[in-house]
């Protein structure tokens, strides 16, 4: 099942996502059982540090014969220390090198605000930062067929709007934290209104999220999406995973979400999803579960308090 984004390019709806998957063996292994199991979506970035192992197990599959290129839909990532329009096509070039391929199928400004790295162990310096600027290099990119075509990530709507109003070449996607508890109504809307497909990051709850922040002297407690009492009685409904219906909640709004695992047994259970449909009645319980802007997991300010006084700070708007 895919959704097809402007321009025509169809993105597959369940990706596997492979953010904190730093360790190569268990990401080797958890992209084979992924693409064993039917998945042909990866979501990856730079600041992952996986592309190359990403590329390794491409590289096998394509040129074994067991996949062909048009059949598979990668995502990578500019990220805040590149977004800048002199270091846009140098990180694209970068990216490819280590995914082994001559082109991604999206390409995406992973954060709103420009990075410089200072030292290890300390925050990035937040920089003047000219979003319009950067889209121009974007669109070179696509124009250069590096990217079939390109959106945005963690961006507030009227961020996304300022693009798509002075754009030669639409966004195609924007990737946000997107879940039963932060359900994101405004930006859904006006996706909706522009053809902007959405992808979910965070639709789990992302239960590694607390322990990440931990490494970065952060304390947060979020609560489990996956041990919601709401969820768990419509996943003994069905004969599901909380984490299925969780997933199938999305994909019925025509969300794409790409959940992360190296666990070979929960990334099938993750892909297999597709076969049950939430009734009326699940839905206006699961919708019911929105706390709008409390609900948000990840903030960029816990990892980096300088960046709340940046013109380009997303969270102002919703």
């Amino acid at each position: 099942m895919s959704l097809t984004m402007i321009g025509g390019v169809k993105i597959p709806i369940v990706g596997l996502g492979t953010w904190q998957a730093t360790n190569e063996e268990e990401l080797e292994a958890a992209l084979e059982a992924a693409l064993e199991t039917g998945y042909r979506h990866i979501d990856t970035a730079t600041v992952y540090q996986n592309e190359h192992v990403i590329g390794k197990v491409l590289n096998k599959w394509l040129t074994s014969g067991k996949l062909k290129r048009e059949d598979i839909f990668i995502t990578t990532k500019l990220p805040s220390t590149h977004l800048h329009p002199d270091l846009v096509e140098s990180a694209l070039k970068e990216s490819l090198q280590k995914l082994q391929l001559e082109y991604v199928d999206l390409y995406l400004m992973h954060s709103p605000i420009y990075m410089k790295f200072i030292e290890a162990g300390k925050p990035m310096e937040p920089l003047p930062t000219d979003h319009l600027a950067v889209w121009k290099k974007m669109e070179e990119q696509v124009d250069a067929k590096r990217t079939r075509t390109i959106g945005v990530s963690n961006f507030s709507v009227d961020q996304l709007d300022r693009i798509v109003k002075n754009c030669r070449i639409q966004p195609a996607n924007i990737q946000v934290e997107l879940h039963v508890y932060f359900q994101r109504k405004q930006l859904r809307d006006y996706c909706k209104k522009h053809n902007i497909v959405i992808v979910s990051y965070g639709t789990l709850g992302s239960p590694g999220l607390n322990e990440f922040m931990k490494k970065f002297g952060s304390k947060v407690d979020n609560p489990s999406l996956l041990a919601d009492p709401v969820v768990t009685k419509i996943a003994q409904k069905h004969n599901k995973a909380t984490s299925q219906v969780l997933l199938r909640h999305l994909t019925q709004n025509d969300i794409v979400v790409i959940p992360k695992s190296v666990k070979p047994e929960r990334v099938k259970q993750n892909f297999n999803f597709l076969d049950f449909t939430l009734d009326a009645e699940d839905l206006k319980a699961l919708e019911a579960l929105d706390k709008d802007v409390e609900g948000r997991l990840f903030r960029m300010d816990n990892l980096n308090p300088k960046i709340k006084d940046h013109p380009e700070y997303p969270y102002k708007s919703k």
